[in-house]
């Protein structure tokens, strides 16, 4: 997803912002931890961790049983998901939660084309070209091993890209890789990212129901409407947000679409000029000691509002949520795979399996460098600084870290077929690892190389 974003301040008059000892001594440490990189994927491994030992322990039943358990939403007539669908507690992580995941991601995107390294034509597009080679060489990998039949339908699994992983790993080495081959990365993911909603929508949506589709549409032009007339009432957008989210739910598309769209229409330029902000500042600083509180509080709204985009504050709001929260939790829900029972075995023979790990490992790393390198001769392109063989051989194999929306999709793809599923998780928790390694390796000779190499030059300069 995007880059690492600072969470706010703890407020003083909470136990972990006080300077009380506990507060030194778990607060601190605590907020330290979260505004690390990494910290997003050391959180998503450890909840991936215990899925697995919950699957694989005595107490498997209970684990299963969690995430089955049936509910009903029923209000006078209406019942969500049809007469007689009956929902679980995973179709709310998978369906409701991830939607806030898939929000954050539209922001991102958004924001990262309007005023972030995409918004330049140039810079963007080596990034973009890297981003398909990194969809398509995955995907042909996995028909070579399913070129038909219901096993073929997972084809999209290896296309993913889970960033929040990709950057924690790259964020590992620390300064070794420079911001450039950072952003390089990111905006790689984003393309991705924009290529895995494509897919979702366009190729793993159900059958779709008219009334709801037009109620969907109904409700987005409303938003934008309000959008239109600068009507910024949070309430009515978060009303509003939720029924998107249930029309389109109910309307067969898959509902994390709700998310993505609501995230790409959020405004990313900030509402006001910077001219309007100062002239409030003016104004404060014309009012002398006449002061009220009031007026400071209008100030700093103005201020704010000229500084600051609507996408840009909720999603310094959304990312701790989605980050350190509903992403273990998506992890917890679906990377349990009972490894029991020959099931090892199987996967091994299983060619869901490898079509999966070796598209993410092998495809991935393939189709980026190649797609890269052809890209890097194009006159319309910018190569990012620091870039090289090793580097971008690293980087590539990063994003072979499918994982959170590898596991995703291939919960649409093999819904009605459970050792589908799990032979495609066993292929994603494979490659990831692997994927990881083989990233680090590349990286760490290929940034210390990168480095001799300018050391070397500047000692023959001085010669």
């Amino acid at each position: 997803m995007a880059e690492n974003t600072p969470l706010p301040d703890l407020p003083k008059w909470t136990w972990l912002g006080g300077d009380t000892g506990l507060a030194r001594r778990v607060g601190k440490p605590v907020r330290n931890f979260l505004n690390i990189e990494a910290a997003g994927g050391v959180l998503l491994l450890i909840a991936t961790a215990v899925a697995l030992l919950w699957a694989n322990s005595p107490w498997s039943g209970s684990y299963n049983d969690l995430w089955n358990t049936d509910f009903e939403v029923v209000v006078g007539s209406y019942h969500m998901g049809g007469s007689g669908h009956h929902l679980d507690l995973g179709t709310l992580v998978n369906d409701a939660l991830m939607v806030i995941f898939f929000f954050v991601v539209g922001l991102e995107i958004k924001r990262e084309l309007v005023t972030g390294h995409l918004k330049n034509p140039k810079a963007a597009a080596l990034p973009a070209i890297a981003a398909i080679g990194g969809m398509v060489f995955p995907a042909l990998i996995f028909f070579v091993f399913n070129p038909s039949g219901d096993p073929s339908s997972g084809w999209g699994i290896p296309m993913a890209t889970d960033i929040a992983f990709a950057v924690g790993v790259v964020s590992l080495l620390g300064d070794r890789v420079s911001r450039p081959l950072k952003v390089f990365l990111l905006s790689l993911a984003i393309v991705d990212d924009i290529g895995a909603i494509l897919v979702i929508a366009i190729f793993y949506t159900s059958s779709v129901s008219a009334s709801w589709s037009i109620a969907a549409i109904s409700i987005l032009g409303l938003i934008l409407l309000l959008k239109f007339l600068r009507i910024w009432y949070i309430p009515v957008y978060i009303f509003l947000g939720f029924a998107f989210w249930l029309a389109t739910f109910e309307s067969g598309i898959h509902a994390t679409i709700a998310g993505v769209l609501l995230g790409l229409i959020a405004p990313a330029k900030p509402q006001q000029s910077r001219e309007e902000g100062m002239r409030a500042l003016e104004w404060l600083r014309d009012k002398g000691e006449n002061i009220y509180p009031v007026d400071v509080r209008i100030t700093a709204m103005e201020l704010n509002e000229s500084s600051t985009s609507v996408a840009e504050r909720i999603g310094v709001a959304l990312h701790p949520i989605s980050s350190f929260i509903i992403i273990p939790i998506f992890a917890l829900a679906n990377a349990g795979v009972d490894l029991g029972g020959g099931v090892l075995g199987d996967a091994a023979q299983s060619p869901i399996t490898w079509g999966v790990a070796i598209g993410l490992v092998v495809g991935k790393t393939l189709g980026i460098f190649v797609t890269t390198w052809i890209g890097m001769k194009m006159p319309f392109t910018a190569s990012p600084k620091d870039l090289n063989s090793l580097s971008l051989l690293g980087l590539s194999a990063a994003a072979g870290i499918g994982f959170t929306v590898a596991l995703f999709i291939g919960n649409l793809a093999y819904k009605d077929n459970a050792i589908f599923n799990d032979e495609s998780k066993i292929g994603i928790l494979f490659a990831s690892l692997v994927a990881g390694i083989i990233g680090l390796v590349f990286l760490h000779y290929g940034t210390k190389s990168k480095l001799k190499t300018r050391d070397d030059s500047l000692s023959e300069t001085s010669t």
